[in-house]
């Protein structure tokens, strides 16, 4: 079976925080339509911090749940144990989105980041993996002030790894 195409979905402070207390430290109401439209129909990766910040399932995508706890179960998602189980049960799309351990696992084989650039330097305790961005290429690249319903002004960018 071929490799799945593996995309990191993820949005990141200036200074590298993606989350705080088991959630996000922000409210980006346009990430938020930008996620799930990213995110639609495909098979997310999640660890179990996230799909426990999460709650539930969520519609029209398959969720995997990787944990070490063999003995872990998430309603309405599968759960794996390692990287390969992951890849192995992806199908042609996987959407690693989160968290920080997911990301560290995926980003060496990941071939496109959609990353969110949050223009804020919140407080968190979690953050993303440093990688080298040198090894992808800008594709698209999108500003935004922050609207009515959002925390920061952000930037919609996609990394594609460079061949």
């Amino acid at each position: 079976m071929a490799r799945p195409s593996i995309a990191l979905v993820v949005a990141v402070a200036r200074n590298g925080v993606i989350g705080r207390d088991n959630g996000l430290a922000w409210h980006l109401s346009s990430d938020l339509k930008r996620f799930k439209a990213l995110t639609m129909g495909t098979t997310l990766l999640m660890g179990r911090r996230t799909w426990d910040s999460i709650g539930r399932p969520l519609p029209g995508r398959r969720s995997l749940v990787l944990t070490r706890d063999r003995s872990f179960r998430a309603e309405g998602a599968e759960t794996v144990h390692d990287w390969e189980s992951a890849l192995a049960r992806a199908g042609d799309r996987l959407m690693v989105v989160g968290g920080a351990e997911i990301y560290a696992l995926a980003l060496p084989h990941a071939d496109l980041i959609h990353l969110t650039e949050v223009e804020a330097e919140p407080e968190g305790d979690v953050r993303f993996p440093t990688f080298d961005r040198s090894s992808y290429r800008e594709t698209f690249r999108e500003a935004h002030p922050a609207g009515p319903r959002d925390d920061y002004p952000y930037a919609f960018v996609d990394l594609a790894r460079l061949r």
